[in-house]
């Protein structure tokens, strides 16, 4: 036991901590429970860290699991812990000063005096009871506990039980003398059937002052410690609790989403890109989690979304301790249901578990499953079934397939047991589940069928080497039809490896290439093999440019080498009449047109969409008019667009791919962003970053959409966050495009929370990456009126106004109005700061207005507040306050809360304190650009002029050079006149 270290709150456990903290202040008592791994340390910490801080004493008991069989083992840990850890002016109201200890301090009973314990002569010199913490126990009481901690022989008939109750009741007691303690006992499980009994007592004798927080790891398998379960009497249901738990008392620690793993893993500097799979294989388990994202980290080479996830021993091992745990019994009931396809109770009992329902039960106990209503079986983590399968032998998984295969209600699952039953290949067993994977496919399971599919090649004798080809084949084109890169992965492996034709290894490699999402980064090779093999073959080497396109732009950066690939695949579609490809291939090159700015991007999008309508219904793999709605948003044409992808996105969700999907929730919270819906943003995002996350893709471009939706009307702080999470996920797949795309929403909202230096540096990264990408359109990322607000926040008023005039003539010529709008706001800011502040506020006030018709409520708002801000300068106050509580009444109406809270806030250099001078004070603040507001106040707050550089990212010069300016502006000669003038 020892005092509690800072810790930082864990990742996703606000709202626990808050109701962590209500319970204590409610009843003072709290159990945290839940399976290991899960986190309930962390949050203890967490709370003993608050404590801390709060001023209060913190004392912490981890518990072993050995100590369960040595009595007293818990209590001696606490008093000993006591002894070392605190001081205090003893027990009794008089007594020595705080830091005192050792024999000879008033109220002491010495060695060899009455009341000293008996046969202690010798033994008080060092230990527990030297410390003089307990010199005011009465005689008996420390004789008991010197008994306990044994620094005292112990007599035939034992410590005195009673005298030992109340000495701890009574140390207990008296640490609550000093004010408010918080005792955590971790791992109270382990704790000896003695020492609970004590601790009850002492507990229920105790203060409201003393708090505890209690950590359990439930034991489900109560046979496997058949002594504990005896000595805590099973016939008290709260034996084994410190005190009898109510309701509001059990706090259980829940698994984290997948969005809280993606947090942890970036926490730990880990990978996150991976983290949809990792929540899947840990359940939510930190621990696992993070067991596996090392793993991962620790692979020799990057592990790509197309192949299984590397698990090191680390991580297995964790699986096997929670899996450990488990009788024998309990464990054959797990394999089957990890065999089976929809594992229920009564489907494992009719294989050969006649206990399974009372096994599974158990199971539930330890966190290793869920079992609804009906029976069905879910895994916690899909570590768990992976190890039980990992480490089950041939004969193991043989038998329990071929008792599945008999019980089974479906044909397709019971062909597929009986495939995975034997070892042997087969061809009348390859072809039933070659037909199963049909009939799956038919019913719309495409992952079943693509698992199939693999099977029924993996199933097919080496004799038919033709016809096993051609099955990879299916099964490689299935799984990317799937979305299971791990499955076209493996079959496109199996096929390489053969003696396959050109145009077979070609679709392989195709369906690897379709299912890598953001990952192109690392298949180059993949690439120059499938334009090799295409040669002379026009329909495939029309597919391998498509894919080059998409490559070149999203891996390379390069929408003009894109476009020319793009090209050309429709082309070659074109000659061979294929409309489908054709349709594809437009499309990405009118998203590369409007990129580059050319004018002919929407009649070449106008041509694939008519080959998408002639060639397939609406709903499926409809790129051209997902495209269409994207142009629409980026013309900010909202209604239009919002009116379309409605339409669209039931369809797609009934029929569609899930990448399709995703992208129409993304597109519609952009959407819904831009036209001040904001809740309607922030749910669109959150089902677009959760379909992600299950699909195991990056989610790089999610939180992307997620920092844009939290920007409008959720929180800066988590926008900034979740913008640096797109940037390290883009990062790690080598995602040129949203790499570019979340530098710009990171730079955004630093630019709108005033962090002009950040965001300043932020900005200039996506000049150089759009720069770098050849952009020319400025609606598809609008960070130039961004980036010149930021040079004007930095007093590069010269090279703002270059910025504004080079993008000008590009918006006008491509007919984008509201970008135009955008760089009027910047202008109108650049001529306040030039002192042509009636410029500013009446091209401010029409660029307002502008916005408002445009639908456009948000970047309406923006504008009137900076337009507030001229107004100020301008000494026109009313018409300042009009401005802002015009723009908090559109925030109001958007649901906008972090521009309401910004629209709220008093305006700088307004409040003024009584007394003359008032409004010259106001005036001559009013006077200050906003670059030089922020340094004088740095400077008026005590920093140097190299501490303020090094804060603002200048030079020391400028620094000076800026001084003297302010100076000169509110005629002040000091640093303390500068204090002054500022002070309200």
């Amino acid at each position: 036991m020892t005092t509690a270290p800072q810790s930082p709150a864990p990742v996703g456990r606000q709202e626990l901590l808050t109701r962590l903290e209500r319970a204590l202040h409610t009843r003072g008592r709290a159990l945290l429970t839940g399976p290991a791994g899960v986190g309930k340390t962390e949050v203890a910490l967490a709370e003993a860290a608050r404590a801390e801080a709060r001023g209060e004493t913190v004392l912490w008991l981890a518990t072993l699991p050995s100590d369960r069989d040595i009595p007293g083992a818990a209590a001696a840990a606490l008093v000993a812990s006591v002894a070392a850890t605190v001081t205090w002016p003893g027990l009794g109201t008089g007594g020595p000063a705080v830091g005192s200890s050792g024999p000879g301090k008033p109220g002491a009973s010495p060695p060899g005096t009455p009341g000293a314990p008996a046969g202690a002569l010798g033994v008080l010199d060092s230990g527990v009871l030297a410390s003089g913490v307990f010199d005011q126990l009465p005689g008996p009481q420390r004789t008991a506990v010197a008994m306990l901690c044994r620094e005292a022989p112990i007599d035939a008939g034992g410590w005195d039980p009673i005298a030992l109750r109340l000495g701890i009741a009574r140390i207990l007691r008296a640490l609550t003398c000093r004010g408010p303690v918080l005792l955590v006992v971790d791992g109270v499980q382990h704790i000896d059937a003695d020492s609970a009994d004590l601790l009850r007592f002492a507990l229920h004798l105790a203060p409201p002052a003393l708090r505890v927080v209690a950590v359990e790891t439930p034991e489900p398998y109560a046979e496997a410690h058949e002594p504990y379960r005896e000595s805590h009497r099973p016939d008290d249901p709260h034996a084994a609790h410190l005190w009898v738990p109510s309701e509001a008392d059990v706090l259980r620690v829940p698994p984290l989403h997948a969005d809280e793993i993606a947090e942890l893993l970036i926490h730990h500097r880990l990978p996150s890109r991976m983290a949809g799979r990792i929540h899947r294989a840990s359940g939510g388990n930190p621990r696992l989690a993070l067991a596996v994202g090392r793993s991962l980290a620790d692979a020799r080479t990057p592990v790509h979304h197309a192949e299984a996830l590397t698990l090191s021993g680390r991580a297995r091992d964790l699986a096997r301790q929670l899996l450990g745990a488990a009788p024998p019994a309990v464990r054959e009931t797990l394999l089957l249901a990890a065999l089976a396809l929809r594992p229920s109770a009564t489907l494992v009992r009719r294989a050969g578990r006649p206990t399974a329902e009372a096994d599974l039960a158990a199971a539930e106990r330890a966190d290793l499953v869920s079992l609804s209503e009906d029976g069905s079986v879910t895994f916690t983590a899909g570590l768990l079934p992976s190890t039980l399968v990992h480490d089950a032998c041939w004969a193991e998984r043989s038998a329990g397939h071929a008792a599945l295969a008999e019980v089974v209600d479906d044909p397709v699952e019971a062909v597929r047991h009986r495939a995975l039953a034997t070892e042997r290949p087969d061809e009348e067993l390859a072809a039933e589940v070659a037909a199963a994977a049909d009939l799956a496919r038919r019913r719309g399971n495409s992952a079943l069928a693509a698992e199939l599919a693999l099977l029924a090649a993996e199933s097919t004798p080496g004799r038919h080497g033709t016809r096993r080809i051609a099955r990879l084949v299916d099964a490689a084109e299935e799984a990317a039809r799937a979305a299971r890169a791990d499955l076209a992965m493996r079959a496109a492996t199996d096929l390489l490896a053969r003696d396959a034709v050109p145009s077979d290894r070609v679709r392989a490699r195709l369906a690897v290439l379709d299912t890598a999402g953001q990952g192109l980064t690392g298949l180059d090779e993949m690439y120059v093999h499938a334009m090799e093999d295409s040669e002379g073959d026009t329909a495939l080497r029309a597919a391998v440019q498509l894919r080059l396109a998409v490559k070149y732009v999203l891996a390379d950066g390069d929408p003009e080498r894109s476009r020319t690939a793009a090209v050309e695949s429709a082309a070659l579609a074109a000659s061979m009449g294929d409309p489908r490809l054709a349709a594809q291939a437009l499309t990405v090159q009118a998203r590369m047109e409007r990129a580059l700015g050319s004018p002919d991007a929407e009649t070449v999008l106008g041509q694939a969409r008519a080959l998408e309508r002639a060639e397939r219904p609406l709903g499926i793999r409809n790129a051209a008019q997902i495209l269409t709605v994207r142009h629409a948003l980026f013309d900010d044409r909202l209604d239009d667009a919002r009116d379309e992808l409605n339409a669209l996105l039931p369809l797609v969700q009934r029929r569609g791919s899930v990448e399709d999907t995703i992208e129409l929730f993304s597109t519609l919270a952009a959407i819904e962003s831009r036209r001040g819906a904001c809740a309607a943003a922030l749910a669109h995002a959150g089902q677009s970053l959760a379909l992600t996350l299950e699909a195991g893709l990056s989610p790089g471009p999610a939180w992307y959409t997620l920092a844009l939706a939290e920007t409008a009307g959720g929180s800066f702080a988590r926008a900034a966050s979740y913008a640096r999470r797109s940037v390290q996920a883009s990062e790690e797949e080598g995602d040129r495009v949203f790499l570019s795309r979340s530098r710009y929403a990171l730079g955004r909202v630093q630019l709108i929370n005033g962090d002009v230096a950040a965001a300043l540096e932020t900005l200039r990264r996506v000049q150089a990456d759009e720069r770098a990408q050849s952009t020319v359109d400025p609606s598809m990322l609008r960070w130039h009126e961004e980036l010149a607000e930021a040079l004007l926040g930095q007093d590069a008023g010269d090279e703002a106004l270059a910025l504004l005039a080079e993008v000008r003539p590009v918006a006008e010529r491509l007919g984008r109005s509201t970008v135009l709008l955008g760089c009027d706001r910047a202008y109108a800011l650049c001529l306040a700061a030039e002192g042509r502040t009636d410029e500013a506020a009446d091209l401010l006030t029409r660029t307002a207005d502008s916005f408002g018709r445009a639908g456009l409520p948000l970047e309406r708002g923006r504008a009137l507040i900076a337009l507030a801000r001229v107004e100020r300068r301008r000494r026109r106050r009313s018409a300042a306050q009009n401005a802002l509580h015009e723009a908090a009444s559109v925030f109001e109406r958007a649901g906008a809360a972090p521009w309401l809270a910004l629209a709220s806030e008093t305006p700088a250099g307004e409040a003024v304190g009584p007394g003359t001078g008032g409004e010259e004070s106001v005036s001559a603040l009013a006077s200050l650009t906003e670059a030089e507001l922020r340094l004088a106040r740095l400077v008026g707050q005590g920093a140097s002029n190299q501490e303020a550089a090094a804060k603002l990212y200048l030079s020391v010069k400028t620094v000076e050079a800026r001084l003297t300016r302010i100076y000169q502006k509110l005629d002040v000669r000091s640093r303390a006149q500068l204090a002054t003038a500022l002070r309200p």
